[in-house]
């Protein structure tokens, strides 16, 4: 007798311990990395940018995310961009094209990778894998290969520059074709006056072998 009420007394002390005992929640840690989310995205996007109360751009994107807490704030464009510029007349100006890319907005900065294209209004084609558009100081600028294409001649470097109409541009460790005019014949040094063999010798050699040239401007390596 004394036995068995020995185990009961164990039981009902168990049992009162076992609910007095906290519940426990199986739930995750919480997530405070607020940067990873986007404060606003938007799918399907086409529209139209102002700049100063004037209509500058038109933005075409499969999916437009907008994020205020990372640093420095950003637009990214993860699906690609078609981008559409405006002169002061709403006139198409050119567009600009890239597989991703992000725009800072508290410093007006464009980062453009993957296939970056562009093509202005005077025929020009521009492609790379890497641009950068700095809305401060107006120009374009890219660190990998590039490749410049217009109407009269065709150039490729590793390092380019321009404003951001593309009408003035360098490229440097540059190699392509130029026209006629760009070229100017190389300096020859004064020698003395050759006979009559060595003048025909000279002669022939011209007529085998064209002068060489070089290109009048200089390239000239620009940090950005």
């Amino acid at each position: 007798m004394e036995s068995r009420l020995s185990i009961l007394v164990t039981f009902l002390v168990f049992v009162v311990f076992a609910s007095c005992e906290q519940p426990r929640e199986h739930t995750a840690p919480a997530i405070h990395e607020r940067d990873s989310v986007s404060m606003m995205t938007t799918y399907g996007v086409n529209t139209l940018i102002s700049d100063s109360g004037v209509i500058k751009y038109r933005i075409v994107t499969e999916r437009w995310d907008v994020n205020t807490i990372k640093q420095p704030s950003r637009w990214t464009f993860e699906r690609g961009i078609f981008l559409e510029q405006f002169d002061d007349k709403f006139h198409i100006e050119g567009y600009i094209f890239a597989d991703t890319a992000w725009y800072y907005d508290q410093i007006k900065l464009w980062e453009l990778r993957g296939r970056v294209r562009i093509r202005n209004v005077n025929g020009l084609v521009f492609r790379s894998e890497e641009l950068f558009w700095d809305g401060i100081k107006h120009e374009f600028y890219s660190h990998k290969y590039s490749r410049v294409v217009t109407p009269e001649r065709e150039l490729e470097g590793t390092y380019f520059r321009s404003d951001e109409h593309m009408r003035h541009y360098e490229v440097t460790n540059s190699v392509g074709s130029f026209q006629s005019e760009d070229l100017e014949p190389e300096e020859e040094e004064p020698t003395k006056e050759p006979n009559k063999t060595q003048a025909d010798t000279a002669k022939l050699e011209k007529v085998i072998r064209p002068a060489a040239v070089r290109h009048k401007a200089t390239t000239k390596s620009i940090q950005p």
